[in-house]
Formats: structure tokens, C-alpha cells, sequence
């Protein structure tokens, strides 16, 4: 009796914990909603900024973000993925091995400022890229990198054992084991890790805040060593810098929307690409 009583007030108080979440996920969403769709128009996602940002739309900042997080795919996607093989299949397990991937989950946990300085001083300054689109990408792809690496090997972990071993004693080689069974297995895995790192990246500001992202423009880059806008930043300037706030609230409203609902694509589209590859 005693258990069965632990039990059940375990599991509402686990239910309770859920519904404080969604119902504060609700008001927030309730929130941009109201304020920010009224703004919400073809206009608004297709024309650049008009009269210091008063008017106009955000089509500069969407498609900043857009290529900004497309380049720091291409440039984390296939290093991550490329680290985790080896760690988990190539390297020995020993206290080295455990140190390195200690250290990749701790580098999961670090402020993103730091990396925003790091890419100043590396890609920006040392590296003579400027501020400019390239620079940032390379620092929002470090800065998903950590956690593309921990997602990929725990896919790879998740392979069983026995499937490794029944490529091998049909005469394939290490890697033509990985190639053609192990890394199919894990693409479900692989794919949600990439795509949830790089919903994250696409909402940060810091690391792209000293790399490359400017305050206005009317036009679009010309290349990767250009200076750009970006969602999160145009957003912080609306929010907090513009000289008439409170003219512009209802375009942060609208630009906090347009985001938000970016970041659910790439979200919907990682759960999309798992259940595709799982059946």
C-alpha cells in the first residue's frame, strides 16, 4: 500500500511538473502571438528595413540567419561527425580518451560569449577574415561542434554490438562496416543531434555579435566577407537600443515570432528526418 501511494504521488507530481512547463510555454507563445501577428505579413517577411528600422520588414535579418547557420552546418556537420567516428570506433578507451571527451561536453556548457570572443581573436583578427559572414558561421559552427560530437556518439553508441560483428565475419573491413551499417543505423540520431544544435545556433546572439552581424542594412550580402543581419540581433536592437522603443514594440513582437517559428521548422524537420529514417 505504502509503495502504490509513493507511486501515484511520483507520477502526479511528474504530471505537474509538465503542465507548469507547457502552460508557461503557453503564455509565452499566447504572448508573441497576440502582440506579434498583427504585424506578421508578406511585406513583413519580404522587404528590408525602411526609415531607421521603424518600417519595413526583415527579410535581411531572415535570410542572414538562414546562411549564416547553413554555412556553420557545412563547416561543424562533417568535423563532428568525423570526431565521434573516430572517438567511438578508432580511438583505444583509455584515460586520454575519457579526458577528451570530458572536456567536448564541458565545451557543450560554455557561454557563448566566450566563443564570440574566441572567434574574434581567432577568425576575425588572427585569421584576417574581418567581421564578416564567414567569420561568424565558423564561430556559430564551433559552437555547435561539442554538441554534434556527444549526439553522434551517443547514435553510434546505440548500434548494437552484434551488427558490427556480423559485417565483420562476412568479410567487410572496419570501415566499410561503419560506412554501410553502422552509420545507416545511426542517421536518425545523427541527423535530430545536428539539427537541434543548429536550431540553437541560429537563436544566439553573443557569438555573432562581435564576428560579423550589423546593426542596419538595407541589402544583402554580396559574399562571406560581407557583414550581415541576423534575427537575434535585430531583435536585441529593437528590444533594447532603438531610439523609439515603444514605436517599434510590435516589430520585436512580430521579429520574436518570426524566429521562434524558424527555429520550430528546424525542430519539426529533425523529428520529421528520425521517424523517415527509422521506418
Amino acid at each position: 500500500m505504502k509503495r502504490k501511494i509513493i507511486q501515484i504521488l511520483g507520477m502526479a507530481l511528474i504530471i505537474a511538473a509538465t503542465l507548469v512547463v507547457v502552460a508557461i510555454l503557453g503564455v509565452v507563445l499566447f504572448d508573441l502571438t497576440a502582440k506579434g501577428a498583427p504585424v506578421l505579413s508578406w511585406e513583413f517577411l519580404t522587404q528590408s528595413p525602411k526609415k531607421g528600422m521603424t518600417e519595413g520588414g526583415i527579410f535581411p535579418a531572415i535570410f542572414g540567419t538562414t546562411a549564416v547557420t547553413l554555412l556553420s552546418t557545412m563547416l561543424a556537420t562533417p568535423l563532428g561527425i568525423g570526431c565521434a567516428i573516430f572517438l567511438h570506433e578508432y580511438a583505444p578507451d583509455n584515460t586520454f580518451t575519457r579526458l577528451i571527451r570530458a572536456s567536448i561536453r564541458n565545451l557543450a556548457g560554455v557561454p557563448s560569449i566566450v566563443y564570440g570572443l574566441f572567434g574574434v581573436a581567432i577568425f576575425v583578427q588572427f585569421l584576417g577574415m574581418g567581421a564578416s559572414l564567414l567569420a561568424a558561421g565558423c564561430t556559430l559552427g564551433l559552437l555547435t561542434l561539442p554538441s554534434i560530437i556527444t549526439t553522434t556518439e551517443e547514435a553510434l553508441r546505440n548500434v548494437p554490438r552484434l551488427t558490427r560483428e556480423g559485417a565483420l565475419a562476412l568479410g567487410a573491413t572496419k570501415w566499410e562496416t561503419i560506412r554501410t551499417v553502422v552509420l545507416p543505423s545511426a542517421l536518425p540520431g545523427i541527423l535530430t543531434g545536428v539539427i537541434l544544435a543548429l536550431s540553437r545556433g541560429a537563436g544566439e546572439t553573443a557569438p555573432i555579435l562581435f564576428t560579423g552581424v550589423a546593426f542596419y542594412s538595407r541589402y544583402l550580402p554580396g559574399s562571406v566577407f560581407d557583414e550581415f543581419m541576423a534575427l537575434p540581433y535585430h531583435l536585441y536592437i529593437l528590444s533594447t537600443q532603438h531610439h523609439a522603443i515603444e514605436e517599434v514594440r510590435p516589430l520585436a513582437y512580430a521579429t520574436a515570432l518570426t524566429l521562434i517559428l524558424l527555429v520550430f521548422m528546424l525542430n519539426l524537420t529533425a523529428f520529421w528526418a528520425r521517424a523517415r529514417w527509422q521506418r
